[in-house]
């Protein structure tokens, strides 16, 4: 039996969320938006069109969802060359492809951002397959992303583990119904991923490579 391990990308393999909170910040504000970044932070995880959706309200100007998108993908293209991988984040990846897991990441992303992200990585000789923002009809919280990567795979939800950063992370892996782990680098409270739906919380890929045998993705898959 296929057995995989689900992995969300920005925040919790790629240390990209404030960089995600500051050209959001950015986009809002030339469009004339007051958002703090405190609210930012929260969204991040979700895919833009929800993003903007959740921080601005149904009776916005839908009109305008396209030019704040395409703003602080511009905005946050600045960064591609150099995104910053979370540490251990290729090693975490390596080990539980060696250890007989199928690695799947999972991620709003796609096109040169992910292609970006993946670099970061470097770890692309572990990972079987992608479900990103180009393959799925609603992002996270929906399972759809998490079930695809599933799919891709050929793996089932009693076999599979997801990691993420974010409460929207934890709500899709939940209803996918897979087990899911939290980590702490996307900046979120241990409690908030808790009551999400996380089984155990980590603080980062390392933490979660040091602890590995006593995780949920622990010891060889079958």
């Amino acid at each position: 039996m296929t057995r995989a391990a689900v992995f969300d990308v920005d925040g919790t393999l790629v240390d990209t969320n404030h960089l995600h909170v500051v050209t959001w910040w950015e986009a809002f504000r030339q469009a004339g938006h007051r958002v703090p970044t405190h609210a930012v932070h929260r969204a991040v995880g979700l895919g833009s069109d929800d993003l903007i959706a959740h921080l601005l309200g149904e009776d916005r100007d839908t009109d305008r969802d396209a030019e704040l998108s395409a703003a602080h993908k511009a905005l946050y293209g600045q960064y591609f060359d150099r995104l910053p991988p979370l540490r251990d984040a290729g090693r975490l990846l390596r080990r539980l492809r060696d250890d007989g897991w199928t690695v799947v990441l999972a991620t709003s992303a796609s096109g040169s951002e992910l292609s970006a992200l993946r670099a970061a990585i470097d770890a692309d000789d572990a990972i079987a397959a992608t479900a990103s923002a180009d393959d799925v009809e609603a992002g996270k919280p929906s399972p759809e992303p998490v079930a695809h990567a599933l799919e891709l795979v050929g793996a089932s939800a009693e076999g599979a583990v997801f990691v993420g950063d974010t409460v929207w992370d934890m709500r899709a892996g939940r209803r996918a119904g897979v087990r899911c782990v939290g980590v702490l680098c996307g900046g979120l409270p241990r409690a908030d991923l808790l009551e999400a739906g996380a089984e155990t919380v980590y603080d980062d890929p390392a933490d979660l490579l040091a602890s590995l045998s006593t995780s949920p993705l622990g010891g060889e898959a079958g």
